[in-house]
């Protein structure tokens, strides 16, 4: 998106896109399928806008306001919520986004 997020406004596991995190600490097996997980994109330096855009329509379907205004959220706050769902759904969209060449993670919602 030709717009660069200092590092410190990173996560450090997004260095690379083939990496994925996964919380740190003991959470339960029944805790992490109760609460929904979030897939997160983070802004780059390397993607344009329009390419961003075209991978939420063609990917998750969104329709072309939806997928401009999370693309604008990753633009302007350095990252955007794309999707919600299981934690086999969140590995499977964050991976699915870094087959895009996108930054994305995956965290529990509500686990800021």
């Amino acid at each position: 998106m030709h717009c660069t997020v200092p590092a410190a406004a990173r996560p450090a596991a997004t260095a690379t896109p083939e990496t994925s995190t996964r919380p740190t600490g003991a959470t339960s097996a029944a805790a992490a399928t109760e609460t929904p997980w979030n897939v997160v994109v983070w802004d780059d330096p390397v993607n344009l806008m329009s390419y961003v855009t075209y991978v939420f329509r063609s990917y998750f379907g969104y329709p072309e306001e939806k997928a401009r205004s999370l693309m604008l959220e990753v633009h302007h706050h350095g990252r955007s919520v794309v999707a919600s769902g299981s934690l086999e759904e969140a590995e499977t969209h964050t991976a699915a986004m870094h087959g895009f060449g996108l930054w994305a993670t995956f965290e529990q919602a509500g686990g800021h």
